[in-house]
C-alpha cells in the first residue's frame, strides 16, 4: 500500500515544474503518506517497534552550539567625542568710566604683556577731582598743626595752674602759722590784762592782729580753691585740644581715602592688559565716546592662546568613568586630540579637569584638557575630535555579551560539560562593545556557549561547534 502511494507521488511530481516540487512534496507527504503510516502502525502494533526510540529522541533534541573557552586579554574603554578648542584665558576690555577715547595703543593680532597700556580715555574731571582732594588734604594737615599747637598751649597752661596751686597751698601753711601765733599771743596778753600787767588796749591790738591773720588764712584757702579750679580748666582744655587733634587726624584719614579713590578713578582712564595674550578683536577708535560697563559693547577682546583648553562633553553613560588630574599633570585619563590640521594628526595629553556634575539640559559632563600652544598648532575656535581612554583592565577573562544570560536568579553563562548544558553563575565587570569582563565564576578552562545562550536549558544535550 505504501509503495503504491509513493509511486503515485513520483508520477505527480514528474508532471510539475521544478519550482513547485518542494511545495507539493511536503504537502503530499503530510496528507497522503502519513495517514497510511498511522493506519499501518495501528494494524501491526503488536509485532513492529514504535518510530520514536530513545536514540531517535536524542538525535532530535540535540542542539548544535558555538562554544569555546573565555579569552584572556586587555580591555580598553574609549570615548570619542567632538570637541572645541578655546583660549586658556579670554576677557573683554570694558570702561569703568565715561569719556572719550584719547588713544589706542594696539590692534588685532598684536601680542601684549600683562599691565601693558591698551586704551587711554580722556576724562579731565577725574584729574580735577584728584587735585581738589589733595588740596583738602593740605588744609587738614595745616589744621592738624594748629590743633597740635593748641594742645601744647593747653598743656603749658595746666603746668602753670599746677604751680599756682602749689604756691597757694604753701601760702596756707604760712598764714596758718601766723594765725596760730597771734592766737597764742592773744591768750597770753589776756592773761596779763587780767593781772593788770598790761593795758586793755594792747589786748585789743593783739585781737585785731589775730583777726587779720585769720582773714589772710581764709584768703589763702580761697586762692587754693581758685588755683585748683583753674588747673581743672587747664586739664579740660588739654582734653579738648587732644580731641581736636584726633578729629583733624581723622579728617586727614578721610581726605587720604578720598585721594586714593580719586587716584583709582583716574587710573580707569588707562585700560591695561590683565594678562599676557593677543588682541583678538577691537571695536573702538580714537574719539569714540565710551560709557561705563553694562549695556556698552566691549572695546577690545584679549585672549591667552599660548595655552589652550580642549572642551569635551562626555555622555552620561560614560561620565562615571572619567578621571581628571585637577592640577596634577601626571594623572588624569589619557586623551588623544585628533585633527587633520595638526602636523602629526594628533596630540597626546591627559584630562585636566571636569565640572564634577552633569548639565541639566544635555545630561553631559564637561571636561577640559589643557595644552601648551606656544607654536600655535591649534587655533582657538577650532573643532577637533577627542579620544579618551576611560578605563583599562589588563589580563582579564572576557566573553561575548551574547554568552551572558540574565534572570531573576542572577547573571550566568552556559557551559558544556559531558555534552550537556550546565549553568554557571558569574560576576561581570567592564563592558567594551560586544565583550564583557568576567570578574568571578570562571577560571578560563571552561567551554562556554558563546552565542544564543539565553535559549538553552540546563541539562540539554548539545553538540559543540568550534568558534572560527
Amino acid at each position: 500500500m505504501i509503495l503504491k502511494v509513493l509511486t503515485m507521488r513520483n508520477s505527480f511530481l514528474g508532471s510539475c515544474g521544478l519550482e513547485n516540487r518542494a511545495h507539493y512534496l511536503s504537502t503530499l507527504t503530510a496528507q497522503m503518506i502519513l495517514p497510511f503510516l498511522l493506519l499501518h502502525a495501528g494494524c501491526n502494533s503488536a509485532t513492529e517497534p514504535k518510530l520514536s526510540s530513545s536514540s531517535d529522541t536524542a538525535a532530535i533534541t540535540t542542539d548544535r552550539v558555538t562554544a569555546g573557552p573565555p579569552i584572556k586579554k586587555t580591555l580598553q574603554l574609549f570615548t570619542e567625542q567632538p570637541s572645541r578648542v578655546e583660549p586658556f584665558e579670554e576677557t573683554v576690555i570694558l570702561s569703568k568710566i565715561a569719556g572719550y577715547v584719547q588713544s589706542i595703543q594696539c590692534d588685532i593680532g598684536d601680542k601684549v604683556a600683562k599691565g601693558q597700556l591698551l586704551i587711554r580715555i580722556h576724562a579731565p574731571e577725574y584729574h580735577d577731582q584728584l587735585l581738589q582732594k589733595r588740596g583738602l588734604l593740605e588744609q587738614m594737615e595745616a589744621q592738624l598743626k594748629q590743633a597740635e599747637a593748641a594742645l601744647v598751649v593747653a598743656k603749658a597752661a595746666a603746668s602753670s595752674a599746677e604751680a599756682i596751686v602749689v604756691q597757694a597751698q604753701s601760702g596756707i601753711e604760712r598764714t596758718q602759722a601766723d594765725y596760730i601765733r597771734w592766737e597764742s599771743e592773744l591768750q597770753r596778753i589776756q592773761q596779763l590784762v587780767s593781772t593788770g600787767s598790761v593795758t586793755t588796749k594792747l589786748a585789743d591790738e593783739t585781737s585785731n592782729k589775730l583777726a587779720a591773720a585769720d582773714a589772710t588764712r581764709k584768703e589763702s584757702l580761697a586762692n587754693v580753691d581758685s588755683a585748683k579750679a583753674k588747673l581743672d580748666e587747664a586739664k579740660a582744655n588739654i582734653l579738648k585740644a587732644q580731641a581736636d587733634v584726633e578729629a583733624v587726624r581723622a579728617k586727614i584719614g578721610v581726605a587720604k581715602a578720598d585721594i586714593a579713590q580719586a587716584e583709582t578713578m583716574l587710573a580707569y582712564t588707562e585700560l591695561t592688559a590683565p594678562f599676557d595674550g593677543v588682541i583678538t578683536s577691537r571695536q573702538a577708535d580714537e574719539g569714540h565716546y565710551v560709557q561705563p560697563a553694562g549695556a556698552a559693547p566691549p572695546l577690545m577682546t584679549i585672549a591667552n592662546i599660548n595655552k589652550v583648553k580642549v572642551c569635551v562633553n562626555i555622555p552620561e553613560s560614560e561620565a562615571i568613568w572619567v578621571d581628571a588630574g585637577f592640577g596634577d599633570s601626571a594623572s588624569g585619563d589619557p586623551a588623544t586630540i585628533l585633527s587633520a590640521s595638526l602636523p602629526e594628526g594628533k596630540i597626546e595629553s591627559r584630562v585636566t579637569r571636569t565640572n564634577r556634575q552633569l548639565d541639566s539640559q544635555s545630561r553631559t559632563l564637561s571636561a577640559e584638557i589643557d595644552l601648551e600652544n606656544s607654536e600655535l598648532k591649534l587655533l582657538a575656535g577650532a573643532y577637533v575630535t577627542t579620544r579618551i581612554l576611560l578605563e583599562k583592565r589588563e589580563d582579564v577573562l572576557v566573553i561575548p555579551i551574547s554568552a551572558v544570560v540574565k534572570g531573576s536568579d542572577g547573571t550566568r553563562c552556559c557551559l558544556v560539560e559531558d555534552g550537556k548544558i550546565v549553568y554557571r553563575t558569574i560576576e561581570l565587570g567592564l563592558r567594551v562593545g560586544e565583550e564583557v569582563q568576567v570578574k568571578s565564576g570562571l577560571v578560563g578552562s571552561e567551554t562556554v556557549v558563546l552565542v544564543r545562550a539565553s535559549g538553552l536549558q540546563a541539562g540539554q544535550p548539545v553538540q559543540v561547534i568550534s568558534k572560527k
